[in-house]
């Protein structure tokens, strides 16, 4: 459990609570402001003046790997953290001086953090005790938020008894029963099995759709922030990278850390040769040439880097007498394959010993090591990215 245990998350004071009966959701606004936002730890900087806006109703992802500054962003939004510098704002109002159990918000932790000694209904119904709602209410919705999780029935058993997935339920329902302004999920999949994982990324999308309640989650795993997010936060060591769709950070990464962190991809130093309409063409260190289409103002003799997903090949088998494609189109031998299930995971030896790996779906035939093939690639599917400081950024 974290420094401040469950109660002092949720327990009432004498302060007005941020959240009124008046306030009117889904109107697209943001409804939390992180404005000019630093946190120190001694001489460390986990968090480097971050400026971020976060619209009512949306789910939006921290995403970096360990030490990035993620968990500290969202401790700072629940008042487990003070900032060092600038102001957090949730539905307008400056909350940095509020306690943490002033802020209407739900947290789930990643270790589900239930009271081993409560039962299930106790451990759902607790933030309401603490508000002092009558008997009868706090029934009525511990039995919803239970039905919500789809774990009807259950009230009456310890969390001993149930499987790490149904106590990660619980913790939700206990998170959501309160009606929070936001809900503050850290890592909450990440001590669950791939297929509980996948099943809770499920519960979670359908849970917050269905409340609309705005959702901020922290985790390192990428397929669960393509998969689940309206919008993503890149971070790195304290700094915020990118932000934007998924989308858009991952098929337009803003810098080489983004484009490497999401998914795998393959980076060529390159120089623009030529512009070609609303394509650029480049030449590769190896001496191959593509053919990008990306935004961009490139100029003839700009140094780049070229950026190509390994998703984004298609490998072809060279099969004889077949006329090769004109455009993006190299040959080269497989030198290693993984099979794995939907997907085979293909190194490419290229004629100019450039070393490709792409990742294909799978066709009703697997092509084998050894296989001479072509790599095609479309000029959409590329990216450029400009060189800092004549570095690979």
């Amino acid at each position: 459990m974290d420094r401040l245990s469950i109660s002092a998350l949720i327990e009432v004071g004498g302060q007005k609570p941020i959240r009124g009966n008046n306030v009117e959701k889904g109107d697209g606004s943001a409804i939390v402001q992180l404005k000019g936002v630093s946190k120190r730890f001694d001489k460390v900087v986990a968090v480097k003046k971050i400026d971020l806006d976060i619209k009512e109703g949306s789910l939006v992802t921290l995403l970096g790997p360990s030490g990035c500054g993620k968990t500290t962003i969202l401790r700072m939004i629940a008042g487990l953290e003070m900032p060092s510098e600038g102001d957090i704002y949730i539905k307008g109002q400056r909350v940095n001086d509020i306690p943490i159990h002033k802020r209407e918000l739900g947290m789930i932790f990643q270790n589900y953090a239930l009271f081993p000694h409560k039962n299930i209904f106790d451990n759902v119904a607790f933030g309401l005790k603490y508000r002092n709602f009558p008997k009868g209410q706090i029934k009525d919705k511990v039995m919803k938020a239970l039905e919500m999780v789809r774990l009807p029935g259950v009230e009456k058993r310890m969390p001993s008894q149930l499987s790490g997935g149904q106590q990660q339920r619980i913790a939700m329902a206990r998170a959501i029963v309160i009606e929070p302004i936001v809900l503050l999920m850290d890592e909450p999949l990440s001590a669950l099995d791939a297929n509980l994982r996948e099943e809770m990324r499920r519960e979670i999308e359908h849970i917050q759709e269905m409340i609309g309640v705005t959702t901020i989650f922290v985790t390192h795993d990428q397929r669960e922030a393509l998969s689940m997010s309206d919008k993503i936060v890149v971070m790195k060591e304290g700094l915020l990278q990118q932000e934007g769709s998924p989308e858009e950070v991952y098929h337009y990464p803003a810098n080489h850390f983004v484009a490497d962190f999401l998914g795998q991809s393959n980076f060529f130093d390159s120089v623009v040769v030529d512009r070609e309409g609303d394509n650029f063409r480049v030449k590769a260190g190896d001496g191959s040439e593509i053919l990008v289409h990306h935004p961009g103002d490139w100029q003839k003799g700009d140094e780049v880097e070229l950026v190509i997903r390994a998703q984004s090949y298609e490998v072809v088998a060279m099969e004889k007498d077949a006329q090769k494609p004109s455009i993006n189109c190299f040959s080269g031998t497989i030198v290693n394959r993984s099979y794995m299930g939907g997907e085979v995971s293909y190194f490419v030896e290229l004629e100019n010993k450039t070393l490709i790996h792409a990742i294909d779906i799978v066709k009703l035939r697997t092509l084998k090591r050894g296989q001479k093939v072509w790599i095609l690639i479309k000029p959409n599917y590329c990216a450029l990215l400009p060189k800092e400081n004549g570095q690979t950024q």
